[in-house]
């Protein structure tokens, strides 16, 4: 089975055009994308969900198991995009891609605008801190009455967590990227990052003299449940076929070790796997 890469990074200007207001298109359906051998997939060059690496060759989660779910539906080749995590959902709705493999939180606000598979994963939140933690920062609901500031990445989930929490606007920082976090918390930009645990951990990971996951994190709780997300392969509110075969031959895959083995490779946990179980897409769309 061939992968051609091809990358496009979409910026701001981008981000502006394919604005959520924008009409949709007709999306390509099953049959068609099968006929000609290739489907269009994104990713927000996020590591561990779904990025490319110096190669070139897409990585992650929700690449690992999309390739997989392409050789058993017949697609000989997969087109990559890369864009920012805030320009997958106007992309689709643009008929960019045929499907967004970046593991993206199912939420109900988003389950308005386009159709997810089931869960592919689960995983938890954290938060990246300056070197030494200098403010003693170790949860999310501790930036609506400290003063302190908080970074997020635009169009991510955390920002409703946060307006849960009463966090004020001033208090939250919005950048375009995660590559953009580790300047932002380690120059005083902001004074944490808020993202998975996963996420934390890998910046962690490029910048151990700068920045450290903040010890002892307070899960955060809204509506009286501790956070947790489920993140699902994405498709345009249209590309119902391509949904249910995808999701057909995920249940298949998630019965395997070679499935549990592309999560845990990329550092989920045991829990992270066996919680992906654990609720469907319609209960999460409807919470």
């Amino acid at each position: 089975m061939k992968y051609s890469v091809k990358t496009r990074l979409l910026g701001s200007a981008a981000l502006c055009t394919l604005g959520l207001g924008a009409a949709a298109t007709q999306a390509a359906d099953l049959a068609t994308i099968q006929k000609n051998g290739t489907l269009r997939v994104a990713v927000a060059n996020e590591i561990p969900y779904g990025y490319m690496d110096i190669d070139g060759q897409a990585k992650g989660a929700g690449p690992d198991v999309a390739k997989h779910i392409a050789n058993a539906l017949g697609i000989a080749n997969i087109d990559w995009t890369v864009t920012n995590f805030g320009s997958l959902i106007p992309g689709l709705q643009a008929d960019r891609y045929d499907m967004v493999a970046a593991e993206m939180a199912i939420l109900p606000q988003r389950c308005k605008q386009i159709i997810y598979s089931e869960p592919n994963s689960s995983y938890g939140e954290g938060l990246l801190v300056a070197k030494g933690n200098p403010k003693d920062i170790h949860s999310f609901e501790s930036f609506a009455t400290s003063g302190n500031k908080i970074a997020i990445m635009a169009g991510a989930d955390q920002l409703e967590m946060l307006q849960f929490m009463k966090v004020p606007d001033e208090s939250m920082v919005t950048i375009s990227s995660n590559s953009d976090a580790i300047s932002t918390v380690a120059t005083g930009r902001a004074d944490a990052y808020a993202a998975t645990s996963l996420t934390v951990g890998e910046l962690v990971s490029k910048a151990q003299d700068k920045v450290e996951a903040a010890a002892n994190f307070q899960d955060p709780v809204v509506d009286g449940e501790v956070v947790r997300s489920w993140g699902g392969f994405a498709f345009a509110p249209d590309s119902t076929d391509l949904r249910d075969a995808v999701n057909q031959e995920l249940a298949k895959f998630k019965k395997t070790d070679a499935w549990k083995q592309i999560l845990t490779g990329y550092g989920f946990s045991d829990e992270d796997a066996s919680q992906s179980f654990e609720r469907t897409t319609a209960q999460l769309c409807a919470d």
